[in-house]
């Protein structure tokens, strides 16, 4: 149902939804709609089209639901837009406008991580921190390129994106395909500079390639 809204022009809040992915992620938990005659909201990305659906995007409950999702959410979510490559292009900031949350939302207790900046590649950076565990990144990583650099560990709030033994990526087999950077839809992956490059992290003499 989510991709049959987006592609009539019908917004629904999402952040780890991947059009190709064979089965919904379905961890943001902010595509939430209400369809008639059920008992309550359920996600859009999980719910298969049906002839003669009724189905309210806007309603009470659901924005209800996605607010609090996008608000827990921001919580442990280190907000500093100014100094983030993301600014104005990050989807969490277009989100807090579709959906009336202050981008330094105070409902919630803020509790941030500390993990260490991976800057071992030549061409990117990444940020656990300001990872929000949509699995973007994973899944391109794995289903589409057949790498399986990326991959989720431990559990709870400590749960992260990481690589194997949690080596920095420079050490971890990663061809540098720019594809985790491009579908990242925060500051979480990000280029170093502004000239996309192609290279091999564990190469030291890697020559970059401009696309």
């Amino acid at each position: 149902m989510l991709w049959a809204a987006l592609d009539n022009g019908i917004f629904i809040p999402n952040l780890c939804a991947i059009r190709k992915a064979a089965e919904p992620f379905a961890g943001c938990r902010l595509c939430f709609v209400e369809i008639e005659g059920r008992n309550g909201p359920v996600t859009s990305c999980t719910e298969p089209v049906a002839e003669g659906m009724v189905v309210n995007t806007q309603g009470a409950k659901a924005k209800r639901l996605a607010r609090t999702a996008l608000e827990l959410l921001l919580a442990s979510h280190p907000v500093d837009c100014s100094h983030c490559a993301k600014n104005r292009s990050c989807e969490l900031q277009k989100l807090c406008s579709f959906l009336g949350v202050k981008i330094d939302s105070k409902r919630f207790r803020k509790l941030v991580h500390h993990w260490p900046i991976d800057t071992s590649c030549p061409t990117f950076t990444y940020d656990p921190n300001k990872c929000v565990l949509c699995s973007r990144c994973v899944w391109v990583c794995r289903e589409r390129f057949g790498v399986g650099v990326l991959g989720f560990a431990h559990r709870g709030f400590d749960r992260v994106v990481t690589t194997f033994e949690d080596k920095p990526i420079a050490e971890s087999g990663c061809h540098v395909c720019d594809e985790c950077i491009e579908v990242c839809p925060v500051g979480a992956l990000v280029f170093k500079d502004s000239e996309k490059g192609s290279a091999t992290c564990a190469d030291k003499k890697t020559k970059i390639t401009t696309r």
